[in-house]
């Protein structure tokens, strides 16, 4: 299976740290935040990666070359920056005809990539992708989730006050090719998954919730809460 990591974000909620580092190798642990995610998917059990880059995309570049998986990964840029689903129907044919990961690589994170990707395979009949999920400590600020009983997607909460659980959309998917006909559908470029694509889908979204940390990173108090919390640590095995 190939993956999307999605990096080619600004971070503008980090600056001024941002106005010289790109948002994805911003470091936790004195370690960018790219490496963990290159790490987590390759050891995974993923094949190949696509980053996308635009904001300092030279600096992107260089550590990428750098890295003990480059010969993995592949680099797009992007002059303009053309949205999750833009990003993913202008790379159609580096997917293939198979499924796909995609996630926002500006998360810290270290679920089981694994896991992920073999419950995709055993998903309930009708679902057209599975989506990673988290318990959230701020569910005023993320994407909160309603499930049946067989942990489909049955509603989305997108950032409203007082939401029902916590249980947060993790930003990860693992996608049939069918999401791509249907964004090719819209007729446009520049596309959001999250709120064009993604709530097409209810009832026919595996959610599979991990075990592991999870967080956002994309403001300085978030960013100092993964400093204090994440043990950089590899997982090895377990849950997702």
């Amino acid at each position: 299976m190939r993956a999307l990591l999605l990096a080619a974000g600004i971070g503008s909620r980090l600056r001024p740290l941002t106005n010289t580092t790109p948002k994805c190798l911003v470091r936790v642990h004195d370690r960018p935040l790219l490496d963990y995610w290159l790490d987590l998917v390759f050891e995974g059990g993923i094949e190949r990666a696509l980053l996308n880059t635009h904001w300092l995309a030279e600096q992107v570049r260089a550590h990428v070359a750098q890295s003990r998986w480059r010969d993995r990964i592949d680099l797009v840029h992007e002059d303009e920056l053309l949205g999750t689903g833009g990003t993913v129907l202008a790379n159609r044919a580096w997917f293939g005809d198979q499924p796909f990961l995609v996630a926002h690589a500006d998360n810290l994170t270290d679920f089981d990539v694994a896991g992920l990707l073999s419950a995709h395979r055993n998903r309930p009949d009708g679902c057209i992708m599975t989506m990673l999920a988290f318990r959230t400590d701020d569910p005023s600020s993320c994407g909160i989730l309603e499930l049946d009983d067989q942990h489909r997607v049955i509603a989305f909460h997108e950032k409203v006050k007082n939401p029902p659980g916590n249980l947060a959309n993790g930003a990860v998917y693992v996608f049939d090719p069918a999401v791509i006909t249907d964004i090719a559908a819209l007729g446009k470029p520049i596309v959001d998954l999250s709120t064009e694509i993604i709530p097409n889908y209810l009832g026919r979204i595996l959610c599979v919730e991990t075990s592991g940390y999870h967080r956002d990173i994309g403001n300085p108090e978030s960013l100092r809460r993964a400093h204090l919390e994440f043990n950089h640590e590899p997982r090895r095995g377990g849950d997702v």
